[in-house]
This record gives C-alpha cells, sequence and structure tokens, in this order.
C-alpha cells in the first residue's frame, strides 16, 4: 500500500512539474508579439487612410487618375 502511495505521489509531482514547464515556457511569445505589432501597424494605417479620405475627399487619391481615364476614353 506504501509503495502505491508513494508511486502516485510522484506522479502528481510529475505532472505538476510538466505543468509549471508548460506555463513558464516563452517559445511561441516572439510569434505573438510579430503579429500583434503587424496587426497594430495594419490598424493604425487604416485609421490614416480614412483620416485622408475625409479630410482631403477626391481631390488628391483619385482626381487625376479620373482625368486621365475620362481623356482616353472620352
Amino acid at each position: 500500500m506504501r509503495k502505491l502511495m508513494n508511486k502516485a505521489q510522484m506522479e502528481m509531482v510529475k505532472v505538476m512539474v510538466k505543468g509549471r514547464v508548460i506555463l513558464v515556457g516563452n517559445s511561441g511569445e516572439g510569434m505573438v508579439d510579430s503579429a500583434v505589432k503587424i496587426l497594430i501597424s495594419i490598424v493604425i494605417g487604416a485609421l490614416l487612410l480614412a483620416g485622408l479620405y475625409a479630410l482631403f475627399g477626391d481631390v488628391i487619391l483619385f482626381s487625376s487618375l479620373r482625368n486621365h481615364d475620362r481623356d482616353c476614353y472620352a
């Protein structure tokens, strides 16, 4: 009976050590940080572009392209 209790206790300690190693490990942390940086830069770029559209409308971004199309196909 004593051997069985010792064996069960050792198995529980092994499980606890494995869990602690998994929780302490930071093997994929660099990828998560990179993904968050990329998403933040995309969101900031989209907000900047939306601000330019709201501020200037079609004056800067596509007016020359539309005039070029009108001249070519008119």
